[in-house]
């Protein structure tokens, strides 16, 4: 697959190809959508509003610069969980003001944790905090070096 979107079941490849035009900027016009896709702007609008009625697109939002100054340091935090205390745990988790997402996943990790810190002082203190939780048994941390953001060829 390399660089290109995941395939949403539903979805031919025009609105794929949308859907990642919209990823990449959420504010474009229908206008430039159109053109970018030489597509007329009643197809777009349709396609655009399809995919929100049946649920494909849930919303648009916006990163600020506070989003992402604050954030100077980032990393992915695994976690390995004692017993049946998922729910508890991440609700625990959720309320570091430095984590900003947490996934539970399948294999041998229980809990992704997504970590933005001020400085590494402030990340490693959440680490030996989060360590410090009750039922966690195991972690393992990367730090995210650099971001790429999925898009398709247009």
């Amino acid at each position: 697959m390399g660089g290109e979107a995941i395939e949403t079941v539903g979805l031919d490849e025009t609105d794929q190809r949308l859907m990642a035009a919209l990823r990449r900027d959420g504010r474009a016009s229908v206008s430039d959508l159109a053109a970018q896709m030489a597509l007329s702007r009643a197809t777009v609008r349709a396609r655009i509003e399809r995919m929100t009625a049946r649920g494909e697109i849930t919303g648009f939002t916006v990163l600020t610069r506070s989003d992402t100054d604050l954030a100077q340091v980032r990393g992915m935090m695994m976690l390995g969980i004692d017993g049946r205390q998922t729910e508890r745990i991440m609700a625990r988790l959720l309320g570091f003001p430095a984590v900003q997402t947490v996934h539970t996943t399948n294999g041998q990790w229980d809990l992704l944790v997504e970590i933005g810190a001020r400085s590494l002082v402030e990340f490693d203190e959440l680490l030996l905090a989060i360590r410090r939780v009750d039922g966690v048994v195991r972690t393992e941390t990367s730090l995210l070096l650099s971001t790429r953001r999925a898009s398709a060829r247009l």
